[in-house]
């Protein structure tokens, strides 16, 4: 059982440590879970900023409903950046809700956002909790820029893109975690929105994103359709939603794109422990181990929204750093929320609709990790 109201689990990963380091610069206790309690010590004693002034609990649990249920209880709040949410997520998710917390995640995965609002979406709005998937950087950026976009009258179609810094010639910065996730899209349909329909994006789309911050264009890619889409799908202001991601000093994205094109013509058919043991070969051979800490001379982000209507188009741009330690900001920012008792939204909703975007815009921007501008074109 949770000591205190908040419980971060995945607390010896990168984005956990990341989203502790956070709550306690706001003076927020915790408990904080994982599966082994040696390793979280020694990784929180190693990484996490003023652990020494912070008031929390490690638990050691099994990544089970029954045992999660057990240690989520008397929290109020779970933070959960335990990965790749396809293959662990509903797990914590239905644990949380057992345990009768709001559940915030980090991930984009589409296909996982769309399982969790049908199997737990309604469950949760009854429950008077919260479930809000992509409670990070990716896509949160993005939608604040739409939600910018959308405060334009008469806009109904939303394009986003989400333009990152990594590491110049490889995907050093990028999670473990987050590249399991990256090449496990390859076992994925992935969608936009389309007059109110999710249509299925071809295996072979691509995107060259054009923005005024750069000479040239930048190669993205749907990246699983990414939460926009699905979070849009029910809003009465916006009829079709489509999001891409690029990467801009680096090949990353046209590697994915050879892989998951490889993956349909090759892999699709295999039986699932060969699929497995290709997808740990790829995430082996391109990220090893856990990455430094972001730097915010290094790591940049530009993540864009253009708003079109009858009559009417705008641009909405958010530059960012430290994709990372922002997605610590925007899980704090929303536990601070939750705590307070100030949600807009229960249910399955994402954290600029239950929070307010101008609230997440506001809170990144007094830390310097984000800067928002609105052009009407």
């Amino acid at each position: 059982m949770a000591k205190y109201s908040v419980v971060v689990y995945g607390a010896s990963g990168y984005t956990g440590m990341l989203t502790i380091d956070w709550l306690i610069d706001q003076n927020i206790p915790f408990t904080a879970i994982a599966r082994s309690a040696k390793r979280t010590q020694e990784m929180m004693a190693q990484r996490v900023v003023r652990l020494e002034s912070a008031t929390y609990e490690i638990l050691e649990v099994e990544h089970t409903v029954d045992a999660l249920t057990k240690a989520f209880k008397g929290a109020k709040v779970v933070c959960n950046t335990v990965g790749p949410f396809s293959q662990y997520g509903a797990v914590a998710v239905e644990a949380a809700l057992n345990a009768g917390c709001h559940h915030l995640d980090t991930t984009g995965e589409q296909a996982y956002i769309l399982d969790m609002r049908e199997r737990f979406g309604e469950l949760y709005r009854q429950a008077g909790l919260l479930l809000a998937p992509a409670t990070s950087y990716m896509y949160t950026f993005a939608e604040i820029a739409a939600e910018l976009a959308l405060e334009t009258p008469g806009i109904d179609c939303i394009e986003t893109g989400s333009i990152c810094r990594g590491t110049r010639g490889g995907v050093a910065g990028v999670t473990v975690g987050s590249t399991a996730s990256i090449f496990g899209m390859a076992r994925m349909k992935q969608y936009y929105l389309w007059e109110k329909n999710l249509v299925e994006h071809a295996v072979t789309s691509s995107f060259d994103l054009v923005d005024p911050s750069f000479m040239q264009p930048i190669f993205a890619l749907p990246w699983s359709g990414t939460s926009l889409p699905i979070f849009y799908q029910n809003d009465s202001r916006v009829h079709s939603c489509i999001s891409a991601v690029g990467f801009y000093d680096n090949n990353v994205m046209r590697l994915a794109h050879g892989f998951f094109q490889k993956w349909d013509a090759e892999f699709k058919d295999l039986p699932t422990e060969h699929q497995d043991a290709i997808i740990k070969g790829a995430v082996d051979s391109t990220t090893p181990s856990m990455p430094a800490r972001e730097r915010t001379t290094t790591v940049r982000t530009v993540d864009f929204a253009i708003g079109r209507g009858q009559l009417a188009t705008v641009r909405a741009t958010v530059h960012g750093l430290t994709a990372y330690i922002s997605t610590g900001a925007l899980q704090t920012a929303a536990v601070i929320k939750l705590l307070d008792g100030d949600t807009k939204k229960v249910g399955f909703a994402s954290a600029c609709k239950a929070f307010d975007h101008r609230y997440l815009l506001g809170f990144l921007e007094q830390r310097g990790l984000a800067r928002a501008s609105v052009q009407t074109l």
